[in-house]
């Protein structure tokens, strides 16, 4: 569930949404930038949030179980927030940040993955990223690196796969502001199409940045300080273009690739599903169970449709609770109220080395997350 709690300034044109390559979506023009009005700005940012999309539907509060613990109900985000990535802070509060369905990307906190409050934004209208000329920023992926916080995030306009990329932004602190440090490559600079939906990963000491929308999923090395590619590093490519949305967790001896396939902004009509292969090392070969290599395209499906909700997919960091259950988000459009794409969560479930959900699908109702002795 979400509750608005706090808003400072945001600025911009909130109409001016996120238009992405082959997600169906309209690009509009920002409107000239209020920098004296604070009043002004916290009205639109209010309105922004009432545009952004609400998809809960009519969500009662979920019942308590004395038998099997505190429960919640899907969505546990009810506006449209896409491609969510979480990181939990020092603090042990949970942040989350999305496509700027609602302008210069949200920031919504939590304290249990459960009950989500939105707080602000990333960006206001004088520090978003400016490297497209009226582009949207898209599918940010939140990290600590030496100490500060750093997102790396998309930045395209629709149609644009050759002139899109993407760039990293710092702050001292989860709540923002972030400041941009400005453009890390391009589709037409780095050689891959539609260069979207980064995924920073630190492995056996080294730095590295996955990426990739339909035309195969690529990773580099960056620097020490993640800011910039490091020299004389190249791209290798470990999946094939049937992905998007890339996330590799390790577990065990397993690297494990999550990705999206199929459309993921065509409301009811969306079929995207998550899916996953796994591999002993980082860069692959990932497989599915049979041995087919995601390179050509294969893998399991780990989350699909239901009655309840359609176009599943573009999920988060996995976060382990305080019981030792591991709990992923993800994005998804509501039957029930299929305005935009609002945030779901479920439990992961390991057999044999291989994650699923109960059901391979959404939950409607489940037992939530431990944190705190909640």
């Amino acid at each position: 569930m979400i509750t608005v709690k706090h808003v400072p300034a945001a600025g911009g044109n909130i109409f001016a949404r996120s238009a992405q390559p082959g997600r169906e979506r309209r690009n509009r023009t920002a409107a000239p930038k209020n920098k004296s009005c604070r009043p002004a700005s916290l009205f639109f940012f209010l309105l922004s949030v009432a545009f952004s999309g609400n998809c809960a539907g009519k969500q009662e509060a979920a019942p308590i179980d004395r038998e099997n613990g505190r429960q919640y109900r899907n969505p546990v985000i009810g506006r449209s927030a896409p491609d969510p990535t979480v990181i939990r802070a020092e603090n042990g509060i949970f942040y989350l940040y999305s496509t700027e369905d609602i302008r210069n990307v949200p920031i919504y906190k939590s304290s249990d993955l459960v009950e989500w409050q939105l707080t602000g934004t990333a960006f206001t209208a004088e520090t978003r990223p400016r490297f497209e000329p009226r582009g949207g920023i898209w599918a940010p992926d939140i990290n600590l690196i030496n100490g500060k916080y750093v997102m790396y995030y998309s930045m395209s306009v629709w149609g644009g796969e050759w002139t899109c990329g993407i760039g990293v932004a710092v702050a001292d602190s989860p709540e923002g502001h972030f400041t941009d440090m400005g453009m890390l490559f391009r589709s037409n600079t780095i050689g891959v199409q539609n260069s979207i939906d980064p995924f920073y990963i630190e492995d056996a000491g080294k730095k590295y940045l996955f990426w990739g929308s339909f035309s195969g999923i690529y990773g580099i090395e960056l620097s020490d300080d993640g800011r910039r590619i490091r020299e004389g590093a190249s791209k290798q490519q470990i999946a094939g273009t049937a992905y998007e949305g890339a996330y590799i967790h390790q577990r065990g001896k397993y690297y494990y690739l999550f990705a999206s396939v199929g459309t993921c902004c065509e409301g009811l009509k969306s079929t995207y599903t998550t899916v996953a292969g796994r591999s002993e090392n980082l860069w692959g070969p990932y497989t599915d169970k049979q041995g087919g290599k995601m390179t050509d395209n294969r893998h399991e499906t780990v989350i699909r449709k239901n009655e309840f909700f359609v176009g599943v997919g573009h999920n988060s960091e996995i976060v382990r609770d305080d019981n030792g259950d591991d709990w992923i988000l993800y994005h998804g459009v509501n039957v029930s109220a299929p305005k935009g794409r609002c945030v779901l969560l479920d439990r992961i479930i390991w057999e044999n080395d291989w994650p699923s959900v109960a059901g391979d699908s959404p939950s409607a109702t489940a037992k939530a997350p431990v944190f705190g002795g909640n």
